[in-house]
Order: C-alpha cells, then sequence, then structure tokens
C-alpha cells in the first residue's frame, strides 16, 4: 500500500494531493517506501538495570555572567540543549556574545555574516579569542566538522535554528520535518560528544515559539528574553529546566557597551519622583529574589459604549478579576471610565503578590488622592476581596524595610481590599 507524505508539515495521506491540507502548500506529497508488517528491526534491543548505571556528573561549564548563571541553573551542562527565545532585536545575539566570550564558542549563523557579528563584537569590546564563526547552514556538515576538529568545542550556537537544513529531508529550512530532523541530529550530536547547544528560536506575531511543539519537548531548557526594544531592561526567563529551577530570572540593562547585569532591587524604580494619583509601588519575588516595580494606573471618563481596558506589563485577565474585585466590594462605579494598566520600565510582572498594588493604585486614581511616599505593597487578592499571603512575603517585607520603605502593607496588617480605603481615601 502506498503511503504519501507532505515534505513542509508532514501530513499524511493514502493517495498523492496536489495541494496539501494541513499547511495548503502544492506539490509537497511525496510516495514513502511501502510499509512491510515482517521487516526486521534494524536497531538492536538492549536493556540495563539502573543499578550498573552511574549518576551523572553534574560538573557545569559557567559563564562568569552570574545574571545568565543564575536562571539556567549555574552553569552548562554537558550535552545540554538550550533553546534561545525572543522578540527580533530584544538582543538574543548580543547576549550570548558576551556570556561565550570567555568558552571556546563555534557560532553558526545563518541570519547574520561573519563582518556584522565582528562588527557587533569590536562594538562591544568582546574578547574574540575563543569565538569562531561558519555560515555552513547544512547539519551533516556541521556536525562532520564539529567531530573532525583538532580541538574540541565549548559551546555550540545555532543561529537559529530555523535556517539550518539536513540534506536527507525534502522541504526548505523552516518546514516542520526539516526543524525536527535538525533538532534531532543536533541533539544526537550533543549527547554523543557532551557538547552543550544552544538553539536560538524566533518566536511567531503571537509570541509562541515559532515551529512544532515537539521542538520544545525535545531541549533540556527553553529560555525567553523578554523585553521592550524602547525600554533599556532585559529579562531572562526559563520556562523548562530539566536541569535546575524555573523560579529564576535574570535582569539585565541594554547600554551602550551591551548588555549590563542588574542587581539592585530598585533598578525599575525612580526613587526621586514625587508622589502621584494613580501610582504604587509593589514589592515581588522572582526566583530567590525580592524586586519592586512601579505600577500606574489611569482611570478617565469615557465617551464609548464599551469602556477601554489597556494593560501593559500583567496579565489582562488578571486586571480583569481585580476590576470585578473592586465594583463588589469597594461599590466603585467603573462602568464609565477607560483602565489603563502600565508597568515601569517595560517589563512584564506575573507574580500574584502585585495584586494589592495594582488595586491601590487603581482606586488612587478614581479618587484622584496620591499614595504616600515610600509605600509598598504586596499581597494576592481573591475573589472574595481577601488579601492572601504570598510566598516568601516575609522575605519581600524584610527587605523593603532595609531599603528605607515606611510603610509595607501585605496580608499582615491588610485583611481585605476595604482596609485600602483607611489607607489611601481621607
Amino acid at each position: 500500500m502506498s503511503f504519501y507524505i507532505c515534505s513542509n508539515c508532514g501530513y499524511g495521506a493514502a493517495s498523492w494531493i496536489g495541494r496539501c491540507p494541513g499547511c495548503s502548500q502544492w506539490n509537497t506529497f511525496k510516495r514513502q517506501p511501502d510499509i512491510n508488517e515482517k521487516d526486521l528491526p534494524t536497531e538492536k534491543f538492549e536493556m540495563t538495570s539502573f543499578t550498573k548505571i552511574k549518576s551523572f556528573d553534574k560538573k557545569r561549564l559557567v559563564t562568569n555572567v552570574f545574571e545568565f548563571d543564575r536562571v539556567i541553573g549555574g552553569g552548562f551542562i554537558p550535552g545540554e540543549i538550550i533553546l534561545l527565545t525572543g522578540e527580533p532585536g530584544v538582543g538574543k545575539s548580543t547576549l550570548l556574545l558576551q556570556i561565550l566570550q570567555s568558552l571556546k564558542t563555534l557560532y553558526v549563523s545563518g541570519e547574520e555574516s561573519a563582518e556584522q557579528l565582528k562588527d557587533r563584537i569590536d562594538r562591544l569590546g568582546l574578547k574574540e579569542k575563543n569565538l569562531f564563526f561558519t555560515n555552513t547552514r547544512e547539519v551533516e556538515a556541521i556536525i562532520n566538522g564539529i567531530e573532525q576538529a583538532e580541538n574540541k568545542f565549548d559551546v555550540l550556537v545555532i543561529d537559529s535554528i530555523q535556517t539550518v537544513y539536513s540534506s536527507s529531508i525534502e522541504g526548505v529550512p523552516g518546514s516542520i520535518n526539516q526543524l525536527k530532523e535538525s533538532a534531532s541530529r543536533l541533539i544526537d550530536l550533543a549527547k554523543k560528544v557532551n557538547l552543550p547547544i544552544i538553539f536560538i528560536g524566533h518566536i511567531t506575531k503571537e509570541g509562541e515559539i515559532a515551529g512544532p511543539k515537539t521542538l520544545e519537548h525535545m531541549v533540556d531548557v527553553v529560555l525567553s528574553f523578554e523585553g521592550e526594544k524602547i525600554s533599556h531592561f532585559r529579562i531572562l526567563r526559563a520556562t523548562k529546566n530539566r536541569f535546575g529551577s524555573t523560579d529564576e530570572i535574570g535582569i539585565f540593562e541594554m547600554t551602550n557597551k551591551g548588555l549590563a547585569e542588574v542587581k539592585n532591587p530598585l533598578a525599575f524604580l525612580d526613587i526621586t519622583k514625587e508622589p502621584a494619583s494613580g501610582m504604587a509601588i509593589v514589592g515581588t519575588i522572582e526566583g530567590k529574589r525580592p524586586l519592586f516595580f512601579e505600577i500606574q494606573a489611569l482611570a478617565s471618563p469615557t465617551f464609548l459604549a464599551f469602556p477601554r481596558r489597556i494593560v501593559k506589563g500583567v496579565d489582562y485577565n488578571k486586571i480583569l478579576l481585580l476590576l470585578a474585585v473592586i465594583k463588589k466590594y469597594l461599590g466603585l462605579s467603573l462602568d464609565q471610565l477607560d483602565i489603563y494598566i502600565n508597568v515601569v520600565g517595560g517589563v512584564n510582572v506575573k507574580s500574584p503578590a502585585a495584586d494589592l498594588g495594582i488595586i491601590a493604585a487603581l482606586v488612587s486614581s478614581i479618587k484622584n488622592i496620591p499614595i504616600k511616599n515610600k509605600t509598598v505593597f504586596t499581597g494576592e487578592i481573591g475573589l472574595l476581596g481577601e488579601i492572601r499571603k504570598v510566598l516568601f512575603e516575609e522575605k519581600i517585607t524584610s527587605e523593603a524595610r532595609r531599603l528605607g520603605f515606611q510603610k509595607i502593607y501585605s496580608s499582615k496588617n491588610i485583611k481585605t481590599i476595604r482596609d485600602l480605603k483607611k489607607i489611601i481615601l481621607p
């Protein structure tokens, strides 16, 4: 029985079809060899007891960039596969060039020329003796070159995984089949020679990683490099990490000399700013360290039948939930108001510890009453209007006191959002 598979998306059919129903491409169906149930396996089956298997040596290869090492768990594991994603222009290549300048690295570039990368290295003042470049995009050639190299590389960078291809698979680079096969062969290489490999991945306009979801399952670590291009702050997060925690974040600041590590928990705040209506400071925990952010809220009369709800830096659905809680338990009318919420600094805050500060900023804007200076909020809001204790709340409040905040509001001294009236309203 004949079987046909689309070389672009992998869609299968019992007969040849001119246009693929899966990806709408023309003339992509290729006939596959007939399946014979009596065919013998080509690989020998082997089984080993775990009592005879030695534990994996977790000696890590550090980059000496603490903010990066913190996120991946302390350094590279031999044979580790890392997928790094982010918006175009956010600084992914700059980050890698900086963290890998002290390690012998082969940089496979399918998007930038050697001259472009050399210009960036010179502009950033990086060490270049450990960095090697190739624009070879065929996976088989890359693997052969690494295996035949006289000196072993510490790290291999593929920029980007969507641009490399395997000569054994039909289809253009970036197609689903090419991505799967190319990634699979490079992963086999990594495990065989204990070589850490970093894939740089594209993202779609919806913010998702381009390509099949299988790619995220195949790698060991998935990193997301976030930040607005108009902002100078960047945040590195791990959404998957087989060798460490996914709770840690790395914070960088884009400067004329590249990315600088940010270790100050008040980096996102302008401590000289005077109090203003609609402004509140929230304390959150990211990984193991407290960070403080400025939340700005603006409530203005609307002329629309359906008021605007524009949110930047926090989850949109979370804001809708908090607006419902405000309306229910504070009795504030929001139906005639446009609501705008923003986290200053162009970063995203995902911790529920910001809930109390968001409501405080909204109430402050609605009533046009500034919150006193050196005041910080931390706490999660429940649907019943109660203030819930957040993870590491004591650590957040302790750090806030050390940094000079005079008023700290959390689940210890506020039980429901009705208590906000005593703080904000006269």
